[in-house]
């Protein structure tokens, strides 16, 4: 109607466009080249989850997936401020972090956008990296509580596969640009004493995370170390690896109950009620090696025979808080199309404790079967439960220890 009126409005300014208040008033007839501009809102406040626990947050920056100045976040009520130069600072004289929205990563560690103000560290890898980057998280715990608070807010960049002085050169030119950290893991000890010189040259802190064991285990056993990167591109396919993906091809076909004559066959067999992370954590144990079943807990539902039947040292039982049970369950409920005029007792916390109850009895007819609680746990830490566990009672240690021969 309004666009059959005044034919002159772009398509811009029209009713359909929701983002487009066009004044009521005719324009002006002595200019009829005039077109009214459209009043649009201002962008909407980014809303962040409140339910983003301080764990995650730190979690989420130390891995360097967190770009975004939350606390800015909260409190923008318009399109983003372009980030002013490193130069500009404050009336204070301290320079301001800025905010970048989906900054990526590329494969080298570069960046395609900016990130949050913060201390970099590069880690440095002739291999896949794998060392480097979870001895630098590791590390990186230790500060959990600076980092949540973003007091001392951090990037990491991983470069992997670095083989050829060149390129080790470029990283640590980069570096010092960055004022950044070197923590690297080159087992080729030429490379290591390279970046080393490099990194003083350039006035680049370094740590080197491979050499101070590697020299203890040479120096204990009398063998010089190879020197050969372990899991980089020329890496020989072992035994061990063939045998991580028989044993991940096996979990998943013994997922959720099936094929429970296999039973006999695994290394490891969880137990527990829907939602307490049984196939999440059969999977993080199949990439270690072992070979995982799990059989869910349903009331009304017989446990297979063959449960009963087999080494009862290797079976786990799992349980969980009934109210973060539910809270787990209802957002599944509500993934599956179980929500408004769809009901289910699936996720009624007077289901979820009938079925915590039943559980509980049979855990109590199998005292063989520890029972490990997991709620609030990571998939890693409840992992290296059961691998402990399943180790003390394989080889009847006096003292816990997880043991492998090499």
């Amino acid at each position: 109607m309004l666009g059959t009126k005044f034919p002159f409005l772009p398509a811009l300014v029209r009713p359909n466009h929701r983002r487009a208040r066009v004044p009521l008033a005719a324009p002006d007839d002595s200019d009829p080249s005039r077109t009214p501009e459209p009043d649009l809102e201002p962008d909407r406040p980014v809303r962040v989850s409140p339910k983003l626990s301080r764990w995650s947050r730190a979690r989420s920056i130390r891995s360097g997936r967190t770009r975004l100045d939350w606390p800015a976040l909260r409190k923008r009520t318009a399109p983003p401020i372009p980030t002013p130069s490193p130069s500009s600072s404050s009336p204070s004289g301290e320079i301001q972090p800025s905010v970048a929205e989906g900054a990526e990563m590329d494969g080298d560690g570069g960046d395609n956008g900016e990130m949050t103000a913060g201390k970099a560290i590069y880690m440095v890898s002739d291999g896949t990296g794998w060392t480097a980057e979870h001895s630098v998280n590791a590390a990186l715990g230790q500060f959990e509580h600076c980092l949540i608070d973003r007091g001392c807010p951090v990037n990491t960049h991983l470069f992997s596969g670095v083989e050829d002085m060149d390129r080790l050169m470029e990283i640590v030119k980069q570096a010092a640009k960055e004022n950044a950290l070197i923590l690297y893991t080159l087992a080729d000890s030429s490379m290591a004493a390279s970046a080393k010189h490099a990194c003083d040259l350039f006035g680049v802190p370094s740590g080197d995370i491979l050499r101070p064991t590697t020299e203890a285990i040479a120096a204990h056993l009398g063998v010089a170390p190879s020197g050969i990167p372990r899991g980089g591109r020329k890496a020989h396919l072992t035994e061990d690896y063939f045998q991580r993906i028989e044993a991940v091809d096996f979990t998943i076909k013994q997922d959720d109950g099936a094929q429970p004559k296999n039973l006999n066959r695994a290394h490891i067999v969880l137990v527990g009620v829907s939602r307490t992370g049984k196939t999440p954590l059969s999977i993080y144990l199949a990439q270690k090696g072992y070979k995982v079943a799990n059989v869910p807990i349903v009331m009304g539902v017989e446990l297979p025979k063959m449960l009963f039947e087999i080494n009862q040292e290797k079976i786990f039982g799992l349980t969980i808080n009934p109210v973060v049970l539910q809270t787990i369950r209802k957002t599944r409920a509500k993934s599956l199309g179980f929500h408004g005029e769809m009901r289910s007792n699936y996720s009624e916390m007077v289901h979820v404790k009938a079925e915590l109850e039943y559980a509980s009895r049979i855990f109590t007819q199998n005292p063989v079967w520890p029972v490990i609680e997991v709620t609030g746990k990571a998939i890693e830490e409840t992992a290296a439960v059961v691998v402990r566990m399943y180790h003390d009672r394989k080889h009847r240690c006096s003292m816990p220890r997880i043991s492998r021969r090499y």
